[in-house]
């Protein structure tokens, strides 16, 4: 581990990235490198800063967390994600594992849990939060492969097609994945273009063929 682990903090909330900012700054071994308030600010200034690790906040303007994630970690795969989020649904903490993140925490943390997973990440470990874990291993121990179905789709747009396929609007799959309804309706359209179809219900057939919406859906 390194002597000293350079932070970058990405939140858009002022007050909250303040006080985390003061946190890593009163930690032995540990040193503020940035912050930034919104997605693409986080994204450049990984790259021009190079911090050990990112602690990032999944809602954030301009650029979502999970995207800002996937581009810093392709960028420079040596940098640990940390997620620190109000969200815990499922589809969120997968998004995230996905992109890259290597530990995701609730913003209810304690400080401690806090800079003990910075620490964790920063000594190229993963990490989540008990609550987190256990439904994660939980969702692990019943799902079923996936990435195999639709191969034409973008990651992103898997997703979105599985919350479709269990009859879920686009107001629904918004708030599930953090994303706006606008960019929903957009990854809709081009998966309805990729799979040939011309609405809802036979995408939702197209998904109970490759096995991932059940057949009362």
């Amino acid at each position: 581990m390194l002597d000293t682990l350079r932070v970058l903090v990405v939140d858009d909330h002022p007050l909250f990235r303040a006080a985390l900012c003061a946190m890593i700054e009163a930690t032995d071994g540990m040193e503020v490198a940035g912050e930034a308030a919104d997605g693409l600010t986080a994204v450049a200034d990984a790259g021009r800063l190079e911090p050990d690790v990112v602690l990032m906040d999944l809602n954030l303007p301009d650029l979502d967390g999970v995207e800002a994630t996937r581009r810093i970690v392709h960028a420079a795969p040596h940098t640990g994600v940390l997620m620190l989020t109000m969200f815990e649904n499922e589809a969120a903490v997968f998004a995230a594992m996905r992109a890259g993140a290597r530990g995701y925490l609730l913003k209810g943390a304690r400080n401690e849990q806090v800079l003990r997973a910075v620490r964790a990440i920063g000594d190229g470990e993963a990490i989540f939060s008990p609550a987190i874990a256990t439904r994660v291993l939980s969702l692990l121990g019943t799902a079923t492969p996936r990435d195999e179905s639709f191969p034409q789709l973008t990651q992103r747009e898997k997703e979105i097609m599985q919350l479709i396929a269990q009859g879920r609007g686009n107001a629904s799959i918004a708030e599930t994945l953090v994303l706006s309804q606008k960019t929903v309706r957009n990854h809709v359209s081009h998966i309805f273009r990729k799979l040939r179809v011309t609405d809802r219900a036979q995408a939702i057939a197209k998904a109970r063929e490759a096995g991932i919406a059940r057949s009362e859906q």
